[in-house]
């Protein structure tokens, strides 16, 4: 498909390949406003599920209905929706995947426990251009342990993490900015050579590419569910911990639904067997009612062929980037090989914050920024056409040829 796309780079040969598309399908089970902007943000929020809106409803009659009789059914689905995750998306077994808190509360949690159970370990590794609520976390745990946190990208982890010295070592799967995909097996063996817990951020990755956790022998992990799995603003987060940790790292949040016998009221914390333990506080069910329809889409359209649409959306918006962006002052700021890149692109430009409002203003395209330079632009496979891609690029050809981002208020806003 990318390379029909690529060899004449027209709309009607992105027309043909959403003809050709085995997930075209699966558009129609979007809320999807046809005469609305271009919806190419970098994923900060996926597109509602139209089944979502029809599960909060039943969800909210069973509510009235039901009433505190309700949490009979619902007090397992932190678990329950992390089974489903975990062989939807993930490559984990049963009983290895939560669905709860965020993902900076789980990455907190993971990480402080990892910490515990390496005491004589006085290091920790993470990348400095990770995505800041990881690098924030893991600043604060260096700092409150006496810690030394050194700083590594992911093919640098075999030199980072030095035999005993190293606790953990903490990586995105997928960079938030330029898309680039780690090599997770390679990489969590170089961790554990140095006798390091490897922790993954997959946030930019569920739902987008593979992810084989028991395959690649992941120790941790923790990634969000409002991206690629479109389960909503706020959805809840979810945590992996693998099966034969599970015993020896412990939770530095002792909440009530982590405890062995919670409705015992009793004096003292008992943790409860496997993943359950990571627990914390009472579940929003709302929001693991609106991850598990998000998750069941990516099963019915199987994560392999999510992923191999995914290479081929931004196989075109590279070669279009090539032939119409290039010459315009654009540099492509993501991996040109479709097998290291996720299913966003970033586009560097020098006036990257104006070309953002300008696309959003005057085109009708959503986008969005990451600074310094970072046009991000995002691909979901699950919603998103070729013809979606030919067109948000044709569109953002048309308004810097034009000088129309250099008519647009830059003026900060919170949420870029």
């Amino acid at each position: 498909m990318a390379g029909a796309v690529a060899g004449e780079l027209t709309r009607e040969a992105a027309h043909a390949a959403d003809a050709a598309d085995p997930l075209a399908g699966l558009r129609a089970r979007f809320v999807i406003d046809e005469d609305g902007p271009l919806y190419v943000d970098g994923n900060s929020l996926g597109r509602l599920p139209r089944a979502t809106g029809d599960a909060q409803a039943a969800l909210t009659r069973e509510w009235g209905e039901r009433l505190v009789r309700g949490w009979d059914d619902w007090i397992a689905l932190p678990e329950t929706v992390g089974d489903e995750l975990a062989a939807a998306a993930l490559g984990a077994r049963p009983g290895e995947v939560a669905v709860c808190d965020s993902v900076t509360v789980n990455l907190f949690k993971l990480a402080a426990a990892a910490i515990e159970a390496r005491p004589g370990a006085r290091t920790l590794v993470a990348d400095r251009a990770d995505f800041p609520t990881d690098r924030y976390v893991l600043e604060g745990l260096a700092a409150r342990h006496g810690l030394e946190l050194r700083w590594a990208v992911p093919e640098e982890a075999g030199a980072a993490c030095a035999p005993g010295d190293v606790a953990l070592a903490c990586f995105s799967h997928v960079d938030y900015r330029t898309g680039a995909v780690a090599d997770m097996p390679a990489v969590t063996a170089a961790i554990h050579a140095g006798g390091a817990l490897a922790l993954w951020d997959l946030s930019h990755a569920v739902g987008a590419v593979a992810i084989e956790l028991e395959a690649a022998g992941v120790d941790l992990a923790v990634g969000c569910t409002y991206k690629y799995l479109c389960a909503g603003p706020g959805a809840p987060a979810f945590l992996y911990v693998r099966s034969a940790h599970q015993a020896t790292v412990r939770s530095p949040i002792q909440g009530w639904f982590g405890a062995a016998d919670q409705f015992a009221m009793g004096p003292g914390y008992v943790p409860r067997e496997g993943i359950a333990r990571f627990l914390a506080g009472t579940p929003p069910i709302a929001g693991l009612v609106a991850v598990r329809e998000g998750t069941a889409l990516v099963a019915e359209a199987g994560i392999a062929a999510v992923a191999a649409k995914g290479r081929a959306l931004t196989d075109l918006a590279v070669a279009l980037h090539d032939a119409w962006l290039a010459p315009l002052g654009f540099a492509l700021g993501s991996p040109r090989d479709a097998g290291r890149r996720g299913a966003h692109v970033a586009l560097r430009h020098p006036r990257a914050w104006a070309v953002c409002r300008a696309l959003i203003e005057r085109a009708g395209v959503i986008p969005d920024f990451r600074g310094p330079d970072v046009v991000r632009l995002g691909f979901p496979a699950l919603s998103t056409r070729f013809v979606d891609v030919w067109d948000a690029m044709e569109r953002l050809r048309a308004l810097v040829a034009a000088g129309e981002h250099e008519r647009v208020d830059t003026a900060p806003r919170r949420v870029t």
